[in-house]
């Protein structure tokens, strides 16, 4: 079993390097960081399904059902919402605006303090989120298969960031759209062979299925009950703020979005979008019924990971101890291009955000072959930084991913929040702006203060992942008490004042 796997990851790594091939010849900065402007939106749409998912959604979604049931479609409802805000607010600035890092615009309205430390939120927290999304890839093929073969977890992440940092190096986002409708073509099939193998294996009606999930109460859809962190109306606007700050004030995401020809594109993009992945986090929570369903039908315990809030592993346990060899090797070929579709988009975008953000690398030299230096010279620290994060994490693994992951987001993405909100609804000028990176930390201290004793300070409440908003209120609330209301030569000077630091 344990070869076999290694010669169809041998062959899938094979097929990304054949893409980069093409997509990377006469490579320059601009298609590394723009793509030229040229993807094609229905491509974008397609390979951003599967970047948006990632290893998380692919574990932690379908496993999760054992202790929430449904209820996280809550949270898919307000993907819609959000991705609609995305397309009629967001997308249209970024595009009139003509950034190629979204975190421009904060220098445009708040200056360039406010662009530095909304630029320094988004690193620390992709780095985080994307690195705790690639190690569960690493975790689960480090458990069913490379154990088995002798090979040590730092060896199998270290191969996985090489693999990924080569076949990025020069294409970036331009190779990184075209390989993503390449890893969402896998998934999708590893989600969907899935469903049908189980089918199979049980040898009963999908009605009669989806009848033993309801009986066993994994079906719920909506808690109605306030005070749970999954209260469905929580669920729902946290979900919407959850869409807006980690897609459309991503550079990740966002930067996908940017390689189209125009507006109206990218708007498609992102509609076209929204609907296919509701339907797809539909078919991973019908997927985790079905999986629980499949374990009491055949006997698998599976009370030992709930219980340690493990329930990451009960896809993995499930496939590779029941389903058979074609079954697993179907799902590490889509659990592989669920970390590298999260990954690949990361390093790229954490290079461009600091070559535009921190760096300022137009402005340091106008020699293309020295900024292509440099720029490939930080794509290889942010791959150092993303692997030793990797290995850290692999030794406090301790619960569901995708809740440690919208946690994280919550602190770290907040006061970018706060930061967009101010910049686009208020007309008000900062006028204190070395307090910004300030109030940015203070806000997440205050909400992990809230978050630790919101029991007893608010009657037995709890809070799920609306703790964003929170956190993005605090940071708004700050900024308006170091800003004044503007007038037209606040206007023109703090524009003057942006523009010489681009």
């Amino acid at each position: 079993m344990g070869k076999l796997i290694l010669i169809c990851f041998s062959a899938y790594t094979l097929l990304l390097f054949v893409i980069m091939w093409f997509t990377a010849r006469k490579a320059t900065n601009a298609t590394y960081f723009t793509g030229n402007r040229k993807s094609p939106w229905f491509v974008v749409a397609y390979g951003m399904i599967g970047a948006s998912l990632s290893g998380v959604t692919f574990m932690s979604v379908p496993g999760d059902v054992a202790n929430i049931q449904f209820t996280y479609f809550g949270i898919v409802i307000g993907y819609i919402l959000g991705y609609l805000t995305i397309a009629k607010v967001l997308l249209p600035l970024y595009y009139r605006e003509n950034v190629t890092s979204v975190y421009e615009v904060l220098d445009r309205r708040m200056g360039p303090d406010a662009h530095r430390t909304g630029a320094l939120f988004f690193i620390l927290s992709r780095l985080l989120g994307s690195a705790l999304r690639m190690y569960l890839v690493i975790y689960v093929l480090q458990t069913f298969v490379f154990d088995g073969l002798g090979i040590p977890i730092w060896v199998t992440s270290t191969l996985m960031i090489i693999i990924i940092l080569l076949y990025t190096y020069r294409g970036g986002i331009k190779t990184i759209v075209w390989t993503d409708t390449l890893q969402t073509t896998f998934m999708l099939t590893a989600l969907i062979l899935t469903i049908v193998f189980i089918i199979k294996e049980l040898n009963i009606p999908f009605a009669d299925i989806f009848q033993q999930m309801k009986d066993a109460g994994h079906t719920k859809v909506f808690e109605t009950d306030w005070q749970k962190p999954n209260y469905f109306l929580k669920q729902i606007v946290s979900g919407m703020f959850i869409t807006i700050v980690m897609t459309g004030l991503d550079q990740d995401m966002m930067q996908k979005n940017l390689t189209c020809r125009n507006l109206k594109d990218a708007q498609r993009n992102m509609l076209s979008f929204s609907g296919i992945l509701v339907i797809v986090n539909a078919l991973f929570l019908l997927l985790g019924g079905m999986l629980l369903v499949y374990a009491q039908n055949k006997g698998i315990d599976l009370s030992g990971f709930i219980a340690e809030h493990k329930t990451d592993r009960i896809y993995p346990e499930v496939v590779f101890n029941s389903l058979g060899a074609v079954t697993s090797v179907v799902f590490v070929i889509g659990l592989i291009s669920a970390g590298y579709s999260s990954a690949d988009g990361t390093l790229t975008a954490i290079t461009t955000s600091i070559c535009y953000d921190l760096v300022g690398l137009e402005h340091i030299t106008s020699d293309e072959k020295r900024q292509v230096l440099i720029r490939r010279l930080i794509h290889v620290a942010v791959a150092i930084a993303f692997l030793a994060t990797i290995i850290i994490f692999s030794n406090y693994h301790n619960n569901s991913l995708i809740t440690i992951i919208f946690k994280v987001a919550g602190y770290t993405y907040g006061p970018i929040l706060g930061m967009f909100v101010f910049s686009i609804y208020t007309k008000r000028t900062i006028t204190h702006a070395r307090w910004v990176p300030v109030i940015a930390v203070a806000s997440p201290l205050l909400c992990y203060f809230l978050d630790t004793y919101s029991k007893q300070l608010l009657g037995g409440y709890t809070f799920g992942f609306e703790l964003l908003i929170v956190n993005g209120l605090i940071t708004l609330g700050g900024l308006m008490l170091i800003s004044s209301k503007q007038n037209k030569t606040d206007s023109a000077a703090l524009t003057a004042g942006g523009n010489s630091n681009k």
